[in-house]
């Protein structure tokens, strides 16, 4: 019965120490994001300093993990006949993960989309491969990926889910 009960304390012992480290470790952990999102240039009035010419797009106000303002610049785009739509780009975060410390992190980004024609929006998505490097304040040294998924109607949404990784 003592063995057991020295073997129950060690056990919780271990435990606490587990449950008391996790908070430590989790910055540096990978975090899963996601949330929602829609162009408003009101909340996201201007790109920082550095990124003036990221105003392809009003800003896009992103709310969830991820709380703050996305800015595009698109380098590339290409329509076919059939309403096929690619483009590219490179995007700049401004904002806090998780209520976390501020800072902005850079991406490159790839946009699909099917158009009808009217130009009217049936689907689309993107992928944002954040670039190595370029997180500042809460985001130094972050990498990972955003993926968004555009939900039509009126207005557009578009809804993201993604990793990133802090160090």
């Amino acid at each position: 019965m003592q063995k057991k009960i020295q073997r129950l304390t060690l056990l919780f012992v271990v435990v606490m120490g587990l449950l008391t480290a996790l908070p430590v470790s989790a910055q540096a952990a990978t975090n899963q994001v996601s949330g929602d999102a829609l162009y408003d240039a009101a909340a996201c009035p201007a790109p920082p300093a550095g990124y003036e010419e990221f105003v392809s797009y009003p800003g896009l106000d992103m709310t969830g993990s991820l709380d703050g303002c996305l800015y595009t610049r698109v380098d590339q785009s290409t329509q076919t006949p059939s309403g096929a739509y690619m483009e590219t780009g490179e995007e700049v975060f401004v904002g806090r993960l998780n209520g976390g410390p501020e800072g902005t992190f850079a991406t490159t980004y790839r946009f699909e989309a099917k158009f009808a024609p009217d130009l009217t929006e049936i689907h689309g998505r993107c992928q944002h491969p954040i670039v190595a490097g370029s997180g500042t304040g809460g985001f130094d040294d972050a990498t990972g990926r955003l993926d968004f998924k555009d939900i039509i109607g009126e207005p557009v949404t578009y809804v993201y889910r993604g990793h990133l990784k802090l160090t």
